[in-house]
């Protein structure tokens, strides 16, 4: 549509091209209203009109002050800040005209109840899910009912949960805005999701589907296991059902009917199932093959794997909403069962392997017990145990499915889960060391391993897509080694050392001043090999220590040795560290060369190299150190300076076999922007003209001297447009963060293919 500045819409107004005024669920609603989809009709209160209700109430200066120091991992004060602002928004009344406006719109579409969604402008896009951060309000009834609903879902924008998912993802609090559709509510007696591609395998000849009994936010919220039915898109065909046993199902409150609990809208509320209707199948297998043949239809209307909510009300199947899916992996990267004892089973919900320490959370009040690397194991989870999970090595749950908030949460954070056990809670008691095979469904006592050789599995997995332009991956954490090992990746392009420096805990030069030189060689030394061993003989690329001085005074005796800069990003880092503090830095060298004696595929990059003298008298320091370039050693430079782009031959010259971009600081360095700067995050753009200039620049130039050019900034795993450009100037390899792998390897193919690189 012609974007004015309208604050009511409706549907058959909109198009998949309206989010910034309707949000994603808003503008999918459009779109599939227009395709002819069977969506229930309603009407949106757009992003103009909360825009326009912040603005005018003069909210905006008192919700940026309330969020302006808030530390997200400070679970208590996020709490505390997104009560505050929801007050705030909830405390303010609407302008009369609007108001009037959601009302009169509500009448025109009949009144009645009707399901009131919120719909973000950075929700259900293609590279961020946002699931289940903001509010939905079920059998809202009355024009008075129908305006509050809106304003509450204007304030769920600032649930804790929200704002702690914004930051992660780098999204602006105040310049993200929500939309409200209003839509026709339908009184399901069997809803659920469908995946027009299988999300553990990623294999896009199939379908799932999973029903339940009653509404759908029972299955969303892992409140519900599902059955779980397989279609083969030939035909279509079911393959395969699952039925679970569900007591209860959540329904609208009728009258004076109601028994049991509420929802959190109160108006539904949670019935018991027939005992004789317990154990069925949910939907008959006619309903599964039209729900199969509508989810075909909708994936090819947006070209694409879409995840798809429906809803059934008498004998019509309707669709409630369809978003891309956002975390898909490699179907090519099998993972062999292990051979031990089961101790739990579920559904696989999130591919992988991790072994840790088990914190069993009755309450998201308790996610401050869960550390970096434990088992998150928990009745279900919701939005509000996010931040844990991030911590979370692994997540087990009690209840849901394949397409629970657990569940989709994982898979985006790339971590393993098993859902839908039973008996978790029970069975799992706190600090015992579990393993969570995510592939398979399945958890194990004690710490276990898949009964294969992990170079057979990476054999198996590269015989998949096969791309000219090497696809490598950007690693920190010894512990994901052997698993990363095992994927579709030609070798680690940038291994930070930063972790490793981090887990020692303590100031190189204190650690000197106490004798301990030869632990922090050897602390060095296995950090490094457990990599070099588990990618043998693949290249792992391993960037020298780039801490700054603010992170080197965090560590034990910093503070003794460390002086305080007013902008470190700036100041004493890099090689001009290493020419200052050489007795440090041959530490650092003589733990790759014991490394190397027994993996030589180890190399060297060299990070924040400001000048070309510099890079000489690092060289030499190597090379009298015995790290000197030559047929079994590599010698790698960080491309992040805006020197580097000017001088880039002569740096070439002082002798190198390779280069690596560090696309975000030099974008931060050529833009002079702060890539942390809340106000400047729309500038920070690597697909900015001067950045571009830069990047065929230096990828060109050494395809015309001879050395190989890699890229390890986030860009390649934000832009698909960008990683395209770079492999048409030449780059000889990308270096992604691990979740990017099975994508950007795709992405590469497809322009490879487009320019007939073979």
């Amino acid at each position: 549509m012609q974007k004015g500045h309208e604050a009511i819409v409706w549907f058959n107004e909109v198009t998949k091209n309206d989010i910034p005024l309707v949000g994603g669920k808003g503008a999918n609603l459009g779109e599939m209203t227009g395709a002819g989809i069977p969506v229930p009709p309603g009407y949106i209160v757009t992003a103009n009109a909360y825009f326009d209700f912040i603005n005018s109430s003069n909210l905006r200066p008192s919700i940026s002050k309330a969020l302006e120091s808030l530390d997200i991992n400070d679970s208590k004060q996020l709490a505390v800040v997104a009560n505050s602002v929801k007050e705030m928004i909830m405390a303010t009344p609407l302008p009369t005209e609007l108001a009037s406006q959601i009302k009169a719109a509500y009448e025109k579409m009949g009144q009645g109840l009707v399901a009131v969604r919120s719909s973000a402008t950075a929700e259900d896009l293609p590279e961020a899910s946002f699931a289940g951060q903001q509010s939905t309000y079920l059998n809202i009834e009355g024009g008075d009912e129908v305006v509050e609903a809106v304003q509450k879902c204007w304030a769920s924008l600032f649930e804790a949960r929200a704002i702690y998912y914004r930051v992660q993802q780098n999204f602006d609090h105040l310049q993200v805005g929500i939309a409200v559709p209003v839509q026709k509510m339908v009184q399901s007696q069997a809803s659920g999701v469908c995946f027009t591609i299988e999300p553990i395998t990623s294999d896009p000849t199939k379908i799932v589907i999973e029903a339940i009994y009653g509404l759908g936010e029972g299955l969303v919220s892992g409140e519900i296991t599902p059955d779980l039915y397989i279609i083969d898109k030939e035909g279509p065909a079911v393959l395969s059902r699952t039925i679970s046993h569900q007591e209860r199902r959540l329904v609208r409150k009728n009258g004076n009917s109601a028994s049991g609990p509420e929802d959190e809208s109160g108006n539904n509320y949670w019935q018991p199932v027939p005992s004789t209707k317990q154990e069925q199948q949910k939907i008959t297998e006619d309903d599964i093959i039209t729900l199969a043949k509508l989810a075909m239809l909708i994936e090819k209307h947006y070209n694409g794997p879409q995840d798809i909510e429906w809803a059934k009300e008498e004998n019509t199947i309707y669709i409630v909403q369809s978003r891309p899916v956002t975390a898909l992996k490699d179907a090519s990267e099998l993972e062999p069962e292990i051979e031990a004892p089961i101790m739990l089973q579920g559904a696989a919900a999130s591919p992988g392997l991790a072994t840790g320490e088990v914190k069993v959370l009755q309450d998201p009040s308790e996610i401050d017990l869960v550390l970096q690397g434990d088992i998150l194991v928990a009745e279900m989870t919701t939005p509000d145990f996010v931040p844990a999970m991030k911590r979370a090595a692994a997540i087990v749950t009690n209840r849901g499915g394949r397409t629970s908030h657990a569940a989709i949460v994982s898979r985006e954070l790339g971590i393993p889960c098993v859902v839908g056990t039973g008996e978790a809670t029970r069975l799992l008691k706190n600090e015992q060391i579990i393993t969570v095979d995510g592939t398979h469904g399945k958890v194990y006592n004690g710490k276990v391993t898949r009964n294969v050789k992990t170079s057979n599995i990476a054999s198996i997995v590269r015989e998949a897509i096969r791309t000219k332009t090497r696809v490598y991956v950007n690693l920190a954490q010894p512990e994901l080694a052997d698993k990363v090992a095992a994927r579709n990746v030609d070798g680690v392009g940038l291994l930070r050392a930063e972790f490793i420096f981090s887990q020692i805990g303590k100031h190189p030069r204190y650690m000197i001043e106490m004798g301990q030189q030869e632990e922090y060689i050897q602390q060095v030394y296995e950090g490094v090999l457990s990599f070099a061993k588990a990618f043998h003989p693949r290249p792992v690329v391993y960037r020298t220590n780039d801490f700054k001085t603010n992170e080197y005074r965090d560590l034990l005796g910093g503070d003794k040795y460390e002086g305080q800069e007013e902008n470190p990003m700036l100041g004493y880092r890099g090689v001009s560290r290493y020419i200052k503090d050489i007795e440090v830095f041959k530490m650092e060298i003589e733990a790759i060369k014991r490394v190397r004696k027994d993996y030589p595929n180890v190399y060297v990059m060299l990070p924040f190299v400001r000048t070309v003298d510099e890079l000489k008298k690092v060289k030499q320091i190597l090379e009298d150190e015995g790290l000197k370039r030559g047929p079994d050693f590599k010698l790698w430079m960080m491309v992040e300076v805006p020197s580097n782009i000017f001088l880039i031959d002569k740096f070439i010259d002082a002798g190198i076999d390779g280069i690596s971009i560090g696309s975000n600081d030099l974008t931060q360095l050529i833009l002079g922007v702060d890539r942390d700067s809340e106000m400047l995050r729309e500038t920070f753009d690597e697909r900015n003209e001067a950045v571009l200039v830069a990047l065929e620049k230096a990828v060109t130039t050494a395809a015309r001297r001879g050395i190989t050019a890699s890229i390890c900034g986030q860009a390649p795993s934000v832009y698909p447009e960008l990683t395209e450009k770079l492999v048409s100037w030449g780059i000889t390899s990308v270096s992604v963060s691990p979740d990017m792998i099975g994508t950007t390897r795709e992405i590469i193919a497809k322009a490879e293919a487009k320019l007939k690189i073979k």
